[in-house]
This record gives structure tokens, C-alpha cells and sequence, in this order.
């Protein structure tokens, strides 16, 4: 699954436990008519690919959906969901013209002026 949208937030890693688990939260911003602000948490080695990245920038993140079940002291089921990120990689802006190249114009070829309809085709369709 994928999450698409502008940078509002990189938050700084956390460190916790003794076994030094660390996560670092990212706030994507996406942009549609109802404009979401997701949150994603980047966990261990994945926190440092946040590095390079800063607010305002647009961003396309592959996510894992998580899900969780917790009984707390009273013996009540308690259930918690998380979207984790394990890509993340900049996206053009729309209009931008990126790496594609340009396209020439038809009458930029040459038309092939000696067909006949007796020579063989050889195409197989």
C-alpha cells in the first residue's frame, strides 16, 4: 500500500526501552478534495531513510498497515492500529516534466513513398 502527499511533519527518532527500539514519525499531508493528515512511524534501521527529507516536499511512502490487541489490568481487550513505513521516495509536483523525453512531432519523419500493395508482408498479424 502506498500513501501519497506533501511533508507537514518529520518528527525527531525516539529511543525506547533497554533494547533501544527506535521510531521516528512522519505527518504526509495528502491531496485530494478531503485533504487527510496521516501519520506514519518509520521503525530501527528504517528511521534513518527520514534523513534526507523535509517539510513541504511531496512524497510517495509504502506502508504496512499493523494491528495490535492489548488487555490492559481490568482484563478489558483493547486493540490499536498503526501504519508503518518502509519506503519513502520524492515525487515531482504535477506539470513538472521530470524525466520524460520529449516526443517529436509526426511530420518531423519522413513518409514512405514506394509501397505497393503486392510486396509481402511479413509481419505475423
Amino acid at each position: 500500500m502506498e500513501v501519497q502527499g506533501r511533508i507537514k511533519m518529520v518528527g525527531e527518532t525516539q529511543t525506547f526501552g533497554s533494547n533501544g527500539f527506535r521510531k521516528r514519525e512522519i505527518v504526509v499531508t495528502t491531496e485530494e478534495q478531503y485533504p487527510q493528515h496521516i501519520m506514519v512511524e518509520f521503525v530501527q534501521d528504517k528511521t534513518d531513510l527520514l534523513n534526507s527529507y523535509k517539510e513541504g516536499q511531496q512524497v510517495k511512502i509504502s506502508i504496512n498497515l499493523r494491528g495490535r490487541e492489548w488487555v490492559n489490568p481490568q482484563g478489558e481487550t483493547k486493540y490499536f492500529n498503526s501504519i508503518q513505513g518502509w519506503r519513502i521516495e520524492a515525487v515531482q509536483a504535477e506539470g513538472a516534466s521530470g524525466n520524460v523525453p520529449p516526443v517529436p512531432p509526426a511530420d518531423a519523419f519522413e513518409p514512405a513513398g514506394n509501397l505497393k500493395e503486392e510486396d509481402h508482408d511479413d509481419l505475423p498479424f
